[in-house]
């Protein structure tokens, strides 16, 4: 039995020096991988993906967003999640060869690194790089928040793309912990809930059976949604930006131009009639 909806909790031990954080996905899982044929092993990564940028996304304490890239010369050359303060998820993968459904996570990924952006709406971008040289996804991203925030995390992070559902748990320490041995604790703790347990028990079984000893508060759930910020009115402003002369080109070798958004699967199909409103009737190609 799956969670009613796609949600991300947050959540506070009262007593030690720690914060949590659990989402379990289904819908916006679904949608990111639909009509894009991955393979599985592929599309599992990009649900471990998807659960840690919800997971960082929900540590950001402005509007704006985060994106994680990973990058790499193996068969995995690009994998991209983008979420937003509002937890509004969009992502896609790119494979220029084979992967093999026994490939591991350096197999997939090569000689590469991370790229993890954060973008306030209002302010500076900052941006951190981090070299993918563990053996698991998540185990890299523990990394990045050691060398960025020189907070101990742990990072748990699960997928399953034929069931369509991923989510992870995070345990991190408050930058003024005292006693290391709290975190300690709660990570043995945090490093045995299962795949089982977090797709298919609402979210304060999951907690109750990890810390039923713990004075845990959780704070109100935040729903997780697909969303692609393409558009009709994006891709005309895509169209203008390339200028009359190249449009018109393109006229003179096709009837209609279809920009295709790889993140959602959109087509925004353009006639010349639709030329002729942005452009005017300026060429004998154009009627």
């Amino acid at each position: 039995m799956q969670p009613d909806a796609d949600l991300l909790h947050r959540y506070l031990f009262e007593q030690r020096d720690c914060r949590g954080e659990l989402v379990q996905l289904h819908d916006t899982y679904a949608r990111i991988i639909e009509g894009h044929d991955y393979p599985q092993v592929i599309a599992k990564l990009l649900g471990e993906a998807l659960a840690a940028t919800c997971l960082l996304t929900a540590t950001l304490k402005f509007e704006g967003e985060i994106t994680v890239q990973i990058q790499g010369d193996g068969p995995l050359s690009l994998l991209v999640i983008n979420g937003r303060n509002d937890q509004s998820m969009r992502g896609i993968a790119r494979l220029k060869s084979h992967a093999g459904s026994d490939m591991g996570f350096q197999q997939l990924i090569g000689h590469g690194q991370m790229v993890i952006t954060v973008a306030p709406d209002q302010g500076e971008r900052y941006q951190g790089i981090v070299e993918l040289s563990e053996a698991t996804f998540s185990a890299c991203l523990e990394q990045y928040f050691i060398r960025s925030e020189q907070l101990a995390t742990c990072l748990k992070l699960f997928a399953d793309a034929e069931s369509q559902q991923c989510g992870g748990i995070l345990l991190q320490a408050l930058p003024q912990q005292n006693d290391a041995d709290d975190f300690q604790h709660l990570q043995v703790l945090t490093s045995t809930l299962k795949a089982g347990e977090l797709f298919d028990l609402p979210a304060e079984q999951v907690l109750h059976r990890l810390f039923h000893e713990e004075n845990v508060t959780l704070y109100p759930a935040q729903s997780v949604c697909f969303k692609c910020s393409c558009s009709r009115e994006r891709s005309k402003q895509a169209l203008l930006s390339m200028g009359k002369d190249e449009v018109l080109q393109l006229f003179s070798e096709q009837e209609q131009v279809d920009i295709h958004c790889q993140y959602c699967n959109s087509h925004h199909v353009f006639n010349q009639e639709d030329m002729i409103e942005l452009f005017g009737k300026t060429n004998p190609s154009i009627h």
